[in-house]
């Protein structure tokens, strides 16, 4: 009578399954992003407009006596710096539920309207109500970002609204508000200087006071946009799906609009209408994490300002002792870098 034998154990270990092993490595390409973001801001302290040695950047970080280097550093660079963490990561956490909230990968967060909307409040704000400093702005900007996001919630729908709905209503808003913010720069010279700087997108007038002011409306709208992970996801294998899946469609939807006109609109107020961060930050990122809305969110929160401070670094000194601004330098390195990503055969989809 023949008996079976046992089978032959393997001598090799047995692999981890694939969701862990997935897991362990998204995990490690966060740490390994945050660490590349303490680098950057490393160099966003240390490089500027103007050179100076490692020894007089770390005194002013830690034993500043209020005048030359010292100042720089500690009043301008640290500030621009943690300003420019704050924006970064607000525009590509609002880029990235933009993206969810549509299900669309080429979504941004002025889709909706609140880049216009904020621009149309601080150019008012400008021109007839004589507001000229940096930290009048934000309320402003904030205010009016608020406003139009609701406008445009209602032109969607309300509860009933769609992906498609709230992507037109944000389309028509946004051309009929930016048609506004042109003709009152036609309309008045005196303005017009101010109302450019502050549309090219800026950190050049950082300060500890603008920090303060839109520092809790950024974290309030990053906690936010974070406990949406897992209803973002279901929405994302469509309405039907989701609603079997036990999601709230309108009640998403409308803490996604809230998280976004949060973050967006005070980036918005406090450095102007930056492109490119919250467009295509979270597509990168979509091919690296794959669809899990879990994994992205967190992701775009700490590569987004990866890409502000080091486009903020090189506006710094490509044009020494002048500077260009921001905004300028994410539209120049961000267009060619995202027709690539469009363009290419394998593109992320959601």
């Amino acid at each position: 009578m023949l008996v079976d034998s046992p089978p032959e154990q393997s001598a090799e270990p047995i692999s981890p399954p694939p969701s862990r092993k997935h897991h362990s490595l998204r995990a490690a390409g966060l740490l390994l992003s945050l660490g590349v973001l303490l680098l950057v801001c490393i160099a966003s302290i240390a490089v500027g407009a103007k050179s100076m040695p490692l020894s007089d950047v770390w005194h002013g970080l830690f034993h500043n006596s209020g005048v030359g280097n010292d100042v720089i550093v500690h009043d301008v660079r640290v500030p621009r710096t943690i300003l420019g963490l704050l924006v970064g990561a607000a525009l590509g956490l609002a880029g990235a539920v933009m993206q969810g909230l549509t299900r669309n990968p080429l979504a941004e967060p002025g889709l909706l309207g609140v880049n216009a909307g904020a621009s149309a409040a601080v150019v008012t704000a400008i021109s007839f109500l004589g507001v000229t400093s940096l930290t009048g702005y934000v309320w402003f900007a904030f205010i009016g970002a608020a406003v139009v996001s609701a406008l445009v919630y209602i032109l969607g729908g309300s509860r009933s609204a769609t992906p498609i709905r709230l992507a037109l209503a944000g389309t028509a808003a946004t051309a009929a508000l930016f048609g506004y913010v042109n003709a009152v720069q036609l309309l008045d010279s005196a303005a017009l200087d101010r109302i450019r700087f502050w549309t090219v997108g800026s950190l050049a007038s950082a300060d500890m006071e603008t920090i303060r002011k839109v520092a809790p409306f950024i974290a309030v709208g990053t906690v936010l946009a974070l406990l949406l992970a897992r209803p973002l996801n279901a929405m994302e294998m469509g309405d039907d799906t989701a609603r079997s899946l036990g999601a709230h469609l309108g009640r998403t939807r409308v803490l996604a609009m809230l998280a976004v006109t949060l973050l967006c609109g005070a980036a918005t107020a406090a450095c102007g209408p930056i492109v490119f961060i919250g467009l295509m930050i979270p597509h990168i990122v979509r091919t690296i994490t794959g669809p899990d809305m879990r994994w992205i969110l967190p992701y775009a929160t700490v590569l987004s300002p990866v890409l502000l401070l080091g486009a903020d670094v090189v506006g710094r000194v490509v044009t020494r002792p002048a500077e260009l601004q921001v905004g300028v330098v994410t539209a120049l390195l961000g267009g060619p870098v995202f027709i690539y990503l469009v363009r290419r055969k394998r593109m992320a989809q959601l």
